[in-house]
């Protein structure tokens, strides 16, 4: 009977709840939103980039030994897409390199971080949506309790129990709540936008480290290709001098010319190793796992054919960092609604049932039920300035946001415009280190066989020699300088990622 009578009064008292709750419902969805709507910033954008692509077109022609074609006739420089963008390691045609992309985006722990910091955004935004809901606790206590002899009830000791629920309900008059739940998408959003920015600076740094060995492979093998051919010089004056052809000093210039080579390779070896294990870093194994994959020698990878970029705005769109300072300003512009919420009143309904007794045993008899409900105003009526100075603090902060985006947008248009004059320039430089070193060879070949028919001294052959090995270095650096900046072009132009739904995980497509 106990049982049935509470029943009766729960569902009594939720009748009231329910109607109440249905007013404080209604009365929300006339509620207005106070603060700034955010609007999309705009910002006048250059039509096209200052490095043209007919610089390109000249390297192209003057690197093609055989042209089949008249110039007018050549096919013009490709457009890069947004799908070639997200793969574009690809274009270089390593699969080892392509293999070491995939490892890296799998093992990196700062893509990991970023990872983390996008789930802890989206609790966040789980936070903020919950205040838009009410609040139910439940309650359950008994005490002891004796009161003042200054009372009018001189030490009279009695026992209290109580058990029941109690509920809260903000009506969002002002937009506040909804203003902070705006803010807190926009930084899952922006948190997301770290993640892939994140993502193209980890693959363009794997396929810069990887160059990198690469390059310092080849120098290697020029500088041991160079102590070999010294140490035949080296021999051949040591064979002259016993024979009484050559003098001591010709002996010893043979030997500094040969041990200076020899004093580069150590330097060179250090370089290389260390760039294995930063590779290694980046795929997050431990120093040394990638080594015996990568000490067998194998050439720089060539360049793909030349490239144009496309006009500057649709690189902004594709800009990841672009694209999360753009998203941190909107936050910050929600920010400005919710501190601006705080300088109106602010109406909850509050309400509790449940059950209270002296005595453990009449806790659940018809007589104990209790009930409270109602709404509850609270109005910052004087804070010494704090609501209004709060509100200029989140202005200045977006007023810097907005610089910042700003400031974002300038970086990538330069990222981009440099990139393209280092990939064009250093492609020019390239050809004239490959025209200076097949004169150099051939001046080495000569100033030979002059010294041993007695024509030109050693000097000659030692110039030459220094000169080839010098010629040889610098152009082993400029072609992997040549691949390094056709990398950071295609990371200037955001490239190295896919849109991503926001419950997927990060990746790189492997076809």
């Amino acid at each position: 009977m106990n049982r049935l009578h509470l029943n009766k009064l729960l569902n009594s008292k939720q009748a009231i709840a329910y109607f109440v709750f249905l007013i404080f419902g209604l009365i929300q969805s006339g509620c207005t939103t106070v603060g700034p709507d955010y609007v999309p910033p705009t910002m006048a954008m250059p039509e096209k980039f200052n490095k043209a692509p007919e610089n390109f077109q000249k390297v192209k022609a003057e690197d093609s030994k055989k042209e089949t074609t008249k110039p007018e006739e050549k096919e013009k420089p490709k457009l890069v897409e947004p799908k070639d963008l997200v793969k574009w390691w690809k274009t270089l045609d390593d699969p080892l390199l392509s293999s070491l992309v995939q490892r890296a985006v799998k093992g990196n722990l700062d893509l990991k971080l970023a990872q983390s910091r996008v789930k802890e955004e989206r609790a966040r935004r789980g936070v903020a949506r919950a205040d838009r809901f009410p609040t139910v606790t439940g309650n359950t206590g008994a005490a002891r309790q004796k009161s003042s002899n200054q009372t009018g009830f001189p030490g009279q000791t009695n026992s209290l129990y109580n058990a029941g629920f109690d509920a809260a309900w903000e009506a969002d008059l002002f937009g506040g709540i909804k203003r902070s739940v705006e803010s807190a998408t926009a930084s899952v959003e922006a948190s997301q936008e770290a993640l892939n920015d994140t993502l193209v600076t980890l693959v363009s740094e794997a396929a810069l480290n990887y160059v990198e060995i690469r390059t310092f492979q080849a120098r290697l093998a020029a500088a041991q290709k160079n102590q070999k051919a010294q140490e035949s010089t080296f021999q051949l004056v040591q064979d002259r001098l016993a024979a009484g052809i050559t003098t001591t000093l010709t002996l010893e210039q043979a030997r500094y010319n040969l041990e200076n080579t020899k004093s580069q390779i150590p330097t060179l070896r250090i370089g290389f190793e260390q760039a294995m294990n930063r590779l290694s870093g980046l795929l997050g194994k431990f120093p040394g796992t990638v080594n015996d994959e990568l000490k067998k020698f194998k050439r720089i990878p060539v360049t793909p054919i030349d490239v144009v970029v496309g006009v500057p705005a649709n690189v902004m769109r594709r800009r990841p960092d672009v694209r999360q300072a753009e998203r941190k300003l909107a936050a910050q512009t929600a920010q400005i609604g919710v501190a601006t919420a705080e300088l109106y009143p602010k109406l909850q309904l509050l309400g509790s049932i449940g059950l209270e007794s002296t005595s453990m045993s009449s806790l659940f008899t018809g007589g104990a039920g209790a009930f409270s409900i109602g709404p509850k105003i609270t109005w910052n009526i004087f804070n010494a300035g704090r609501v209004r100075n709060n509100i200029k603090i989140q202005d200045a902060k977006q007023e810097q946001a907005m610089i910042s985006y700003e400031a974002s947008i300038l970086t990538a248009l330069n990222d981009v415009e440099n990139s393209l004059i280092a990939y064009a320039d250093e492609q020019i430089r390239r050809q004239a280190l490959i025209r200076s070193t097949e004169a150099s060879q051939r001046a080495v070949n000569l100033s030979r066989e002059l010294y041993l028919s007695g024509l030109k001294d050693f000097l000659s052959v030692l110039e030459a020699e220094r000169s080839l090995f010098s010629f040889q270095d610098q152009l082993a650096v400029s072609e992997g300088a040549v691949i390094s900046n056709l990398i950071r072009l295609y990371k200037a132009l955001g490239g190295g990622w896919e849109p991503i739904r926001e419950n997927a995980q990060a990746k790189v497509p492997t076809s």
